[in-house]
C-alpha cells in the first residue's frame, strides 16, 4: 500500500478504482501498521469503496486489523446520496466504551486501603465469558426497558443519579432503539449480563491523576493532580455480538437487490434508508443502550465499594462509546449535511460550544477517554474546533500482537508478578486473560497520544497511571 505523507502525522492513500474517496491515515511513521502482518491499510482502502461515502476513509493513530473496517476506522456516508450503513463499521461489541469516575480522595489518602478496595472491586465485578451480573433482570420485559432506556432506566430504578445522565454521551440513552429488531438469541445472551465486565481488553482500573496538561479544562472535568479515579471499559457483551452477527448475514443477502458490490464480504451493508438499514440502526441503538446501562451498573458497584472501604464518593466525569454509527450533522464543502458516521474503535470528540454537550462542559469541550494497555497510563483528552474526521479520534493504544501471539510471547513468565512489580495491584481471573493483554501486545500509548494531538484530532488534558486493575 503506497502512502503519501501530506503533513506531519497525516498520510494519504490515493484514490483508485473501485475507491470512491481517498484514504487518510493519522499516524507517525513508527505507528504505521506492519505491511506484512497487519492488512488494516488495505481495509482503509476497502472502506473507501462504500456507496455514499463522504470525504475520505479515515484511520486513527491506533489503527489495526479488524472485521471489515479496521479498528480505528472512521467513515461517514450520506443517506441522501445512497449512503449505506455497515455493521462492520461498528463492530461486534456495539457501544463498547469507557466511563471515568473521579473520587474525592488523593492517592496518598488511599494508602493502605488499596488492597481492601481492590478485593471489594474484584468481588463486586462479575467478569469473564460466563454468566453473572450486578443486576438480575426479572423478566424479558425488564430487558426490553433496558434496551429502550439505557442508563436512564437504570437511574430510574435507583442505580445512579440524574447527574450521571448529564455526563453520559446521548444523555445515557440512544434514541430510536427498536428492540423488535433484536433476535431472540441476542435477548437470551443479554438477559443475564447487565452489569458485567466481560473478558478480552475490558477492565476496571483504579488510577491516579499523574499529570495535568490543561489545569482549566481539568478543573471543568473535575480532575486534579494526585486524585484517585476509576476507569471502566466494557460494552454490550453477548447481546451486541449477536446483533452484529445477525445483521451482517441479513445485509449480505440483501446487497444484490441494491446493486451493491464490496471487495470484502465483511463490509456487508445496506442503504441507511432501506428496511435492512433501519432495522440494523434500531437494533444497534438498543445494544448501545444495553452497554450504557451495563457501565452504569458497574459504576454503581464500584461506588458501593468505595463508600464501604474508604467512606468516599465517586462522581462521573464522562461516559463515551467508541463503537457506534450515528446520524449527525457535519459541514462538508461549506454546507451542512446529515451523515451516518461510523466509528469503529474510534471516539467521538465534540469541540467546545457543541450543543450536544451538557451546560457545565460546553465551554471546555467533550472529555475524551483513552485507556492505555494494562499497566500503562491512560489519558483524558478534549475535543478541539475544526478537527478532521468528523470530530473523531483514537480509542486506545491499538494492538500490535494478536491474543495468541501475546500469549506465546509471555510463555514461561508470570504476568501477574510482572505487573505487580510496577506497584499495580492485580485482580485477574486467569493467567491467559492477563497474558493476552500485557503492554507488549500494544502500541506505545504515549506515541499514539502524540500523533493524535499532532494531527489536530484532540488536545491533552491529563494523564492517569494505574494503581490497581480488575481483569476478566
Amino acid at each position: 500500500m503506497e502512502l503519501v505523507e501530506e503533513a506531519p502525522y497525516r498520510f494519504r492513500i490515493d484514490r483508485h478504482d473501485p475507491m470512491r474517496v481517498p484514504g487518510t491515515v493519522f499516524a507517525s511513521r513508527s505507528l504505521l501498521p506492519d505491511a506484512v502482518g497487519d492488512r488494516s491499510l488495505e481495509q482503509v482502502a476497502n472502506v473507501a469503496t462504500l456507496p455514499g461515502i463522504v470525504g475520505a476513509s479515515y484511520a486513527m493513530p491506533d489503527v489495526h486489523w479488524g472485521y471489515g473496517f479496521p479498528i480505528g476506522g472512521v467513515a461517514a456516508t450520506d443517506p441522501a446520496d445512497g449512503g449505506v450503513v455497515s455493521p462492520g463499521g461498528v463492530g461486534f461489541d456495539i457501544s463498547c466504551g469507557v466511563r471515568l469516575l473521579a473520587a474525592d480522595l488523593d492517592r496518598a489518602e488511599l494508602g493502605g486501603a488499596l488492597e481492601s478496595v481492590m478485593d471489594g472491586l474484584s468481588a463486586g465485578t462479575p467478569r469473564g465469558m460466563g454468566r453473572g451480573a450486578v443486576w438480575q433482570l426479572a423478566n424479558p420485559a425488564e430487558l426490553d426497558a433496558v434496551l429502550r432506556g439505557g442508563s436512564r432506566y437504570a437511574v430510574d430504578r435507583g442505580h445512579g443519579t440524574a447527574r450521571d445522565l448529564a455526563r453520559c454521551e446521548d444523555g445515557g440513552a440512544v434514541a430510536d432503539a427498536d428492540p423488535a429488531q433484536v433476535s431472540e438469541r441476542a435477548v437470551q445472551r443479554g438477559q443475564q449480563q447487565v452489569g458485567s465486565l466481560g473478558s478480552g481488553n475490558h477492565f476496571l482500573e483504579v488510577q491516579a491523576v499523574d499529570e495535568v496538561y490543561d489545569p482549566a479544562v481539568a478543573e471543568a472535568f473535575g480532575l486534579r493532580p494526585g486524585q484517585i479515579c476509576v476507569m471502566i471499559h466494557s460494552g454490550s457483551r453477548g447481546l451486541g455480538h449477536q446483533i452484529c452477527t445477525d445483521h451482517v448475514r441479513t445485509m449480505e443477502k440483501a446487497m444484490p437487490r441494491y446493486g451493491i458490490e464490496v471487495p470484502d464480504r465483511q463490509l456487508a451493508c445496506a442503504p441507511v434508508s432501506s428496511p435492512q438499514g433501519r432495522a440494523y440502526l434500531g437494533a444497534m441503538a438498543a445494544a448501545a443502550n444495553y452497554a450504557r446501562a451495563n457501565r452504569q451498573l458497574l459504576a454503581e458497584s464500584a461506588r458501593r465499594v468505595f463508600a464501604d472501604r474508604t467512606g468516599r464518593a465517586l462522581d462521573l466525569v464522562y461516559d463515551v462509546s467508541h463503537n457506534l454509527a450515528k446520524i449527525e450533522e457535519h459541514v462538508v464543502d461549506g454546507a451542512p449535511r446529515r451523515l451516518c458516521v461510523h466509528r469503529k474503535g474510534a471516539t467521538r470528540a465534540l469541540p467546545p460550544g457543541h450543543p450536544e454537550l451538557p451546560d457545565d462542559l460546553r465551554p471546555a469541550g467533550q472529555p475524551v477517554l483513552i485507556p492505555g494497555s494494562m499497566g500503562t497510563p491512560s489519558y483524558v483528552l478534549v475535543g478541539v474546533p475544526g478537527a478532521p474526521a468528523f470530530a473523531s479520534t483514537c480509542h486506545g493504544a491499538g494492538r500490535v500482537r494478536s491474543r495468541r501471539q501475546a500469549t506465546r510471547a509471555v510463555r514461561g513468565h508470570d504476568p501477574r508478578r510482572e505487573i505487580e512489580a510496577r506497584d499495580i495491584a492485580v485482580r485477574g481471573a486467569s493467567w491467559r486473560g492477563l497474558a493476552e493483554e500485557m503492554p507488549e501486545a500494544y502500541k506505545d500509548i504515549a506515541a499514539v497520544i502524540e500523533a493524535t494531538e499532532g494531527a489536530g484530532l484532540c488536545r491533552r488534558v491529563a494523564r492517569l497511571v494505574p494503581v490497581g486493575v480488575v481483569k476478566g
